[in-house]
């Protein structure tokens, strides 16, 4: 089934980023366009990711949109029901409810040369089309379990903590974890309290920071609700704090060190044991992993009935896990926390622009675009949270408001003329991305650490290379001699 109108824009995904693009189209006047979502409902990260204590890592007060403050937070440090309350909330608030298409699949995305237009196809035989085409997939969104020897013999449960299994019950039972950083350190101290045995099998250790979550008052609840200055103004305060920890992130700088010393002084104060404190001591520069924030891992990992195992997996067995060291381990249930394919931005999405070449063609294992957003052969699409776009130090919804504005105001051009075209020079981008990868050489994302912010070749391509400031200020109106046009 194929429609004929021709949409102004599709925003493709309904989470954080999706959403907020089309409020910003809301509050443009834009008001041609839809949203396709694969899932059943809203969410993204927020609606697939309910392993218990899920929770954002990033004050509440700046994770939420400047324009649709999260006025009703009862924490500091939201957790996931209060995140995808606050986005089914957004829903409402700019009437999306009627641009959704849920359930809808996008398999193949193809520019028409001659038509100028998108032509967007789905699992479910659907076709839609559209002058500007918005991917907002985000970069944590796919799963990643291992290709461990021996997983398909396993005769117990396993599963990925983005996809939590709730119909099984963990009272009492032996439960690994594979991995241990931003959301096993959120359910190992859960999980802790309920399961037998807990192992958590740790590759290399990490930098975490105290979290101290606070719970709003009623008072400081009602002021917020009353007097949304109040909120702006706690909001305004952490804005300044998180973006002066950008230094921070910088190879050798001072503030780095304090940093270091400050997860280190955490650690000794909750891991008596040396043994056991020396396991978690990073061998790497501060910074060049996510750096985490918790109060309760660390003890939960003192507990009697936790493990920590530094020892390499070598094979999963029908009873267990087996080390390296020889020994085998049985358990009940295997979570894996292993992070997501946070480089392969279009999932199994086949995207194609001008000349029949892929976007997988145009990126090889180095996805890159112009401001994270354009990318040449590829005219009238813009990336939500593309590639150097995320963060390490401040809140990555700054950035994505950044982004919903420039876009708008591509969509505001192209509408005005259906002949126009908006396609990146590629002397641009290659400025642009040479310029970002120089910075990012001082960056601790450079150092010698493995992590999801680098491709198989050592080169950083999540991350952004300044502050969110600088990005704003780089973002902030859409020159048109980038895009090759003569003003």
């Amino acid at each position: 089934m194929s429609t004929d109108h021709i949409y102004d824009a599709v925003i493709l995904g309904a989470g954080f980023g999706g959403l907020g693009q089309a409020a910003q189209f809301r509050r443009d006047g834009i008001d041609d366009f839809i949203i396709l979502e694969k899932a059943p409902d809203i969410g993204g990260v927020w609606r697939d990711n309910t392993y218990p204590g899920a929770a954002c890592d990033t004050q509440t007060p700046i994770y939420c949109y400047s324009y649709f403050l999260h006025l009703s937070a009862t924490k500091m440090f939201a957790g996931q029901d209060e995140l995808l309350a606050y986005l089914h909330d957004l829903v409402d608030a700019f009437e999306l409810s009627d641009k959704l298409r849920l359930g809808h699949e996008v398999i193949t995305a193809k520019w028409d040369e001659a038509d100028g237009i998108w032509t967007l196809d789905t699992s479910q035989g659907q076709r839609f089309r559209c002058r500007v085409f918005v991917p907002a997939w985000g970069q944590l969104s796919t799963p990643s379990i291992p290709t461990l020897p021996g997983i398909d013999t396993f005769t117990g449960v396993w599963f990925h903590s983005a996809r939590w299994r709730h119909d099984v019950d963990l009272t009492g039972a032996r439960v690994a974890s594979v991995g241990n950083a931003a959301t096993a350190v959120q359910y190992v101290p859960e999980l802790a309290r309920t399961v037998s045995t807990l192992a958590v099998f740790q590759r290399s250790a990490n930098y975490i920071l105290p979290r101290n979550q606070h719970e709003f008052s009623a008072d400081e609840r009602r002021m917020f609700l009353t007097d949304p200055d109040s909120y702006r103004r706690v909001r305004s305060d952490i804005h300044k704090l998180r973006e002066d920890g950008f230094a921070r992130t910088r190879l050798g700088t001072t503030q780095a060190q304090e940093g270091a010393q400050q997860a280190l002084a955490h650690l000794t104060a909750q891991v008596p044991d040396p043994e056991l404190r020396a396991k978690l001591i990073p061998d790497y520069d501060f910074g060049c992993k996510r750096i985490l924030r918790s109060d309760d891992y660390y003890p939960a990992l003192t507990r009697d009935n936790v493990d920590l195992i530094t020892d390499r997996i070598e094979a999963i067995t029908p009873e267990g896990i087996r080390t390296a060291d020889g020994r085998e381990r049985r358990f009940d249930v295997i979570v894996f926390a292993t992070g997501f394919k946070s480089q392969a931005f279009q999932g199994n999405l086949r995207i194609v622009g001008r000349e029949d070449v892929t976007l997988d063609q145009r990126w090889g294992n180095t996805p890159e675009a112009y401001l994270g957003m354009s990318v040449d052969g590829f005219p009238n699409m813009f990336l939500v949270y593309g590639p150097n776009t995320n963060l390490n130090h401040n809140s990555v919804v700054t950035m994505l408001e950044a982004q919903h504005r420039y876009i708008a105001s591509c969509v505001h051009y192209l509408r005005a003329d259906s002949a126009r075209t908006l396609e990146v020079d590629p002397e641009v981008l290659r400025a642009f991305n040479t310029r970002v990868q120089e910075e990012l050489e001082q960056s601790a994302f450079s150092a010698s650490c493995t992590s999801w912010y680098k491709n198989a070749d050592g080169k950083i391509i999540n991350n952004w290379c300044g502050t969110v400031e600088e990005y704003h200020a780089e973002t902030e109106q859409l020159l048109l001699t980038d895009y090759g046009i003569r003003v």
